[in-house]
């Protein structure tokens, strides 16, 4: 083990990563883009300027702790913390880099369990960290790797990789992945450059529903539909509609993108209705009324849901959807643009 504690004291370790908004999401899990490699299936994702930051600060020895806004503050000794807690992703990323006496302190501008890719991005954001305290230095590309192998080992079900991604790379980015093992694990296409990204912001709305999410139990629909073969055409759908979203977006055909963005909506609520609840389904109608795509961000089922539209459209969907989200506690629109920087650690 690898005592934090007096290197700490001497200079305390940050990092900070922003969370996403995606389209064409789950097609990043092996499961599905291997049988559907012919088609060269892509992720689409928005990093948004809604940072998770994490601090590691000196804790007594033998001890990790972690704290979030969040979630309750847990402690456990370094050799036996657990990784099935709500916090239990942090203390695997602590067990793999074999430390001790060290408190994680993660800050969040994302709602808790709000389908932004949160946990993920906290993640990334904590193994930047300890690469930096013990190594000087940062990889984005094998904190990438290392942040899903973790994600993916302790979760006990598939996992996909673009929540890390747009939180290592920011950006405006589709991710394609690999038809062989031994390609490549991701093929990067800057759909937008940085100075894009301003006016495409002006063009997007991110709403949270108030409740939490489960991507879990929808993503697991989705793989156990696929692999017991009741369910495979949609995918082909799918992976046609986003393409169609990307390449529309990349000439800023915004009719275009907001036809491929609702048709991909639509084929997954045809799979899996619940999906979206009441509140969510009134966002998506009052999207399709004002002209405007309108997707749940990851696999749904509570959490945020995302708009994009020509600039009039969308300050006319601001209203419908301010008025919607009033309906709920805790459900509200938030204040998000497009971060260009990604991981970012001191």
């Amino acid at each position: 083990m690898k005592n934090l504690k007096k290197l700490l004291e001497a200079h305390s370790t940050q990092a900070s990563a922003p969370c996403r908004i995606d389209c064409g999401g789950t097609l990043d899990i092996k499961t599905f883009y291997y049988p559907l490699r012919y088609l060269s299936p892509c992720t689409f994702n928005v990093a948004l300027d809604m940072k998770t930051r994490v601090q590691l600060l000196p804790h007594e020895s033998g001890m990790v702790r972690v704290s979030s806004r969040s979630f309750q503050t847990e402690e456990h000794p370094s050799e036996n913390a657990p990784f099935n807690s709500p916090l239990g992703l942090m203390f695997a990323v602590a067990a793999y880099f074999q430390v001790e006496g060290v408190h994680i302190n993660i800050v969040s501008e994302s709602p808790p369990s709000s389908g932004l890719g949160g946990s993920s991005t906290a993640a990334v954001a904590l193994i930047a960290a300890f690469s930096m305290a013990l190594h000087g230095r940062v990889s984005q590309e094998k904190t990438v790797l290392l942040a899903h192998a973790i994600e993916e080992a302790v979760a006990g079900v598939p996992c996909g990789l673009q929540d890390q991604l747009a939180a290592a790379y920011g950006g405006v980015h589709a991710w394609y992945w690999p038809s062989e093992p031994t390609e490549p694990p991701f093929k990067k296409l800057a759909v937008l450059t940085k100075k894009d990204h301003g006016p495409l912001a002006k063009r997007l709305l991110v709403a949270y529903c108030g409740v939490p999410h489960q991507s879990r139990d929808t993503n697991s629909k989705w793989v156990q539909q696929f692999v017991a073969g009741k369910v495979r055409s949609p995918w082909v759908e799918i992976v046609n509609a986003t393409k169609a979203f990307v390449k529309a977006v990349r000439v800023k055909d915004w009719a275009s993108a907001v036809h491929a963005m609702n048709k991909e909506v639509e084929i997954r609520r045809t799979m899996t209705p619940e999906v979206v609840d009441e509140l969510g389904e009134a966002l998506l109608e009052g999207a399709l009324v004002h002209g405007c795509g309108a997707r749940f961000t990851g696999a749904g089922g509570g959490g945020c849901l995302w708009a994009l539209g020509e600039v009039a459209d969308i300050e006319k969907l601001r209203s419908t959807w301010t008025h919607i989200l009033s309906q709920r506690e805790d459900a509200r629109l938030l204040q998000a643009g497009v971060d260009s920087k990604g991981l970012e650690v001191t």
